[in-house]
């Protein structure tokens, strides 16, 4: 029997080797799909574990890049017993980096732990100009828009496509996330929810839908 406190805490600890071994172990017992998704829920766990302690300052970039990584390979090890995904996916969530920043390891790291929650991510990758979201947010219909950046200047371009957005008459939740964006800057933006930690981003996502 997996036990769950265990996954969970090698998870957080970002100990590979043991996260393989619960779970490819798990997977050797036949369990059942309700059984399985209550093991990504433990894994889920174990990032929300590695989010508090790179907040605390405890771990880097480098361990949430990993952190991503691992969780994706956790998922991946489960998908056999977790039955037909199409009919669990929570929503779909529209993502890119703002127009004028090149920066992608946040908005990766929030992808890799969506998709691990049972998220669509359609990534458009990094300096997205406001009319590529609204073009696919019109083709896709997402329930979730997320924008990351890392400059001061990605605040002017979230500001810029949340309003183009809202213009066009986009009915998503907007997310913003990165270093610059605080509670202020989350208001000047007009966007209903702001994170500096992707596992709290995702708790965010799974609150709306």
């Amino acid at each position: 029997m997996l036990d769950l406190k265990v996954l969970t805490q090698a998870v957080g600890d970002l100990e590979e080797e043991d996260v393989m071994d619960l779970l490819n172990g798990f997977v050797e017992t036949k369990p059942s799909e309700a059984e399985a998704q209550v093991a990504v829920v433990a894994c889920q766990d174990g990032m929300a574990i590695v989010g508090d302690l790179f907040e605390k300052g405890e771990y880097f970039v480098g361990d949430l890049i990993f952190a991503g990584e691992l969780l994706t390979e956790a998922i991946n090890v489960l998908k056999p017993v977790l039955g037909n995904q199409e009919n669990v996916v929570a929503g779909t969530i529209l993502l890119g980096t703002v127009h004028g920043d090149l920066h992608d390891i946040g908005k990766n790291i929030f992808k890799s732990m969506s998709e691990a929650a049972g998220f669509e991510v359609i990534d458009l990758g990094i300096d997205v100009a406001p009319e590529t979201f609204i073009k696919k947010a019109q083709e896709c219909n997402p329930k979730i828009v997320g924008m990351s950046g890392v400059l001061t200047l990605a605040i002017d371009s979230m500001k810029e496509t949340v309003a183009a957005i809202k213009a066009a008459g986009i009915d998503a939740k907007i997310i913003i996330g990165g270093n610059p964006v605080t509670t202020e800057a989350c208001q000047y933006v007009g966007a209903d929810r702001f994170t500096t930690n992707a596992a709290e981003g995702v708790k965010i996502c799974q609150e709306w839908v």
